[in-house]
């Protein structure tokens, strides 16, 4: 059987590429520093989000059901009198990179002692901290992820050497898929050991409380 086959991938890959340096994050001073009621708060994650969905004109980026679910399960602390703070924002930044790679539970364990220790702080040091510090880091690191693709991508170019020549662009654009799926998977399997390991000590601890009362 021969797959045709009508994809660029070199061209494709290269305005990927050229995407990544466009990229950007919503900077915590871009963040109105007034309360905002539920409709606003859509609104702003719509305007701010909807632009890198798959699907811009179908893909729900954050609804009033998500938001009031993500309060209910501890994943975000609780409106005061409907509006939502600066940090609320923050907070719902945060899961809105998490909720397509972990689970609900698995976001509540990351973001409760987040919440618990820098929301709604008096300190100097306070959840906008947290935030300025992740994402300036992180995305210090697209050219690092960059090179990493392209590595990927030549690599992919290597295998298949003797398959049939019809289907040979085929499998090598399957192979680059294969091998980023499976650095996906692995980082995906650290991050749930992580995770597991916060709940574990978290409960570690609520034991010792339990046998000192």
């Amino acid at each position: 059987m021969v797959i045709h086959m009508h994809i660029d991938t070199k061209d494709l890959l290269n305005s990927i590429m050229e995407s990544f340096d466009r990229i950007s994050y919503v900077k915590s001073q871009d963040i109105p520093n007034i309360d905002l009621y539920m409709d606003q708060v859509t609104t702003f994650m719509d305007k701010n989000f909807r632009k890198h969905s798959r699907y811009p004109e179908e893909d729900k980026v954050m609804t009033k059901t998500m938001i009031n679910n993500y309060a209910k399960n501890n994943l975000l602390p609780p409106p005061v009198k409907k509006k939502y703070s600066r940090e609320h924002i923050l907070v719902l930044i945060f899961i809105y990179y998490y909720k397509g790679i972990l689970s609900i539970s698995d976001i509540q364990t990351l973001l409760e002692p987040v919440t618990e220790k820098f929301f709604n702080t008096d300190e100097g040091f306070d959840i906008q901290s947290v935030y300025d510090e992740v994402f300036r880091v992180g995305y210090d690191q697209i050219d690092a992820l960059k090179q990493h693709v392209m590595t990927e991508y030549a690599r992919a170019e290597e295998t298949f050497a003797d398959a049939p020549e019809e289907n040979k662009e085929f499998l090598q654009l399957f192979s680059f898929i294969c091998f980023l799926s499976f650095d996906v998977y692995m980082k995906k399997q650290l991050i749930e050991k992580l995770i597991d390991e916060i709940k574990a000590d978290k409960t570690a601890k609520n034991a010792g409380k339990e046998e000192t009362k």
